[in-house]
This record gives structure tokens, sequence and C-alpha cells, in this order.
């Protein structure tokens, strides 16, 4: 008996079609678990700014204040959530799941920090408003903040999912996950005039340093936009290496 001529292989799923069925799956799943959190993040940084308040009067030290606590937001979600999540995905065996799917592991990286930056919308724009109503700050410019949440979004959930990944134990992601969330508030709110040379040189290794640069300086009355520019360019460049390094961390953890 002959044998029957083996039926073709489906072709792989194209990058993008894959990250979006992978976006659309963790926005669906993520939305009731993490709108409390997102609750949290924002009252935490408006929290902190009206403790600032009554330290900060305004000028320079204010813009970094509400420049900070705005971009924060992003930090608690992007980077403290995510890690926790790939750390729990990992332990459980979660990332099992996902290598038996026709998906990319780059859009599996992709679409779950996606996700996770896109609930820090709200918060970090509310934060943004009622912070620069509270300093005294222009709003005119608060527009920038379409390009510092995705970019710094990026940065910080590349760098959350790497943890994540790259832990051992989810126990140590989720440490490592906090740890990288309270730099981003020590680091990232307080003016850097005020902190210690090695501290500031530690400030410039943060990712989110550069969206909060970006957004302080649009309070100027006549921003540097060149200055701008450089600042998201940073983050944009942070973010693609971050993810990169998740992604690569991701085949590793898959396949063992």
């Amino acid at each position: 008996m002959a044998a029957l001529p083996e039926a073709p292989l489906a072709p792989p799923a194209r990058l993008l079609p894959a990250l979006g069925a992978v976006y659309r799956a963790q926005l669906s799943r993520a939305r009731v678990a993490r709108i409390p959190l997102l609750f949290v993040a924002t009252f935490q940084s408006v929290g902190i700014m009206v403790l600032m308040r009554g330290v900060v009067d305004g000028g320079q030290e204010a813009r970094a204040v509400v420049a900070g606590s705005a971009v924060l937001v992003v930090a608690f979600v992007a980077l403290n959530l995510l890690a926790q999540y790939f750390g729990q995905l990992r332990a459980q065996g979660g990332l099992d799941h996902y290598a038996t799917l026709p998906v990319p592991p780059a859009a599996v990286v992709l679409g779950a920090a996606g996700a996770y930056a896109s609930f820090t919308v709200p918060g970090t724009l509310v934060t943004a408003v009622v912070g620069s109503l509270l300093f005294g700050l222009p709003l005119t410019h608060v527009w920038v903040l379409v390009a510092v949440i995705p970019l710094a979004g990026a940065a910080l959930a590349g760098l959350g999912a790497a943890l994540g990944l790259l832990a051992p134990r989810p126990e140590l992601a989720t440490l490592l996950g906090q740890l990288g969330m309270s730099a981003a508030l020590l680091l990232g709110v307080l003016p850097a005039e005020r902190m210690p040379l090695l501290l500031q040189y530690g400030r410039d290794l943060l990712p989110s340093t550069y969206g909060v640069e970006a957004f302080a300086r649009t309070f100027d009355a006549h921003p540097d936009w060149t200055a701008v520019g450089l600042d998201l360019a940073v983050c944009a460049g942070v973010g693609v290496l971050s993810l990169a390094v998740a992604t690569r961390a991701y085949r590793r953890a898959a396949v063992r």
C-alpha cells in the first residue's frame, strides 16, 4: 500500500498579526485584575505630589516632582507588575502554553508589554493634570505624554519582563520588580539637584529618567524641543534593547 503524501505544514504566524492577537488577549485578561492596582498606582503618585507640595514651592523642582510622579505610574504597572506576571507565568508552567502556539517569541513579549503599558495611560494623564494644577504648572504641552507613555513604557516593560523571566523564582521576580519601582520613585520623583553625586549617576542609568526629563522640559515657557526629542530617542533606544533582552530571556525560559 502506497504511503500517503505528507500534508504541508501551515506557514508560521507573522509577527504583527500574532502581536495583535496576544495584545488583545492580554488586555482582556488583565482588565479586571489590574484596574484596581492602577487606581493604587495613581493614588500613590498623587499622594507623593501632595506630600512634596509642602516641601517644594515651584520652579525646576516642582517640574521634576510632577513629571517623576506621572512616569511613576508607568513604572508601577509596566515594570513592577510585568515582572511579577512573567515570574509567575514561568513558575506555573504558563510559558509551555505559549510555546505550543505558532506565535513568534517577540509577539508574546511585545504583546504582554504593550497590554500592561496601555493600562498606565489614564493614571498617567490624571497624575500629570492634578500635579500641574497643584503646583501651578502650565498644561499647554501635556500632549507630549502621547510620546512619553509608550516610549518610557516600552523601556520599563522590557526591563520588567526580563526581570521576571530571568529570576529563578517568582518571589525573586516580585522582589526585583519592587526594587525597580522603588528606584523609579526615589530617583525619578526627587529633584536631581538635591541628590548626592552617586545617586545622580544611578539616576542616569534608569530608563524612566529620560521620560521624566522629556516631560519636565515641556513645562518651560519655551521648551527646548531638541532636548525633548533626544530624551525620547534615548527612551526608544533603551526600549528596543530591553525588549530584545526580554525576548531572548523568553526563548531560553520557554525551552527549559
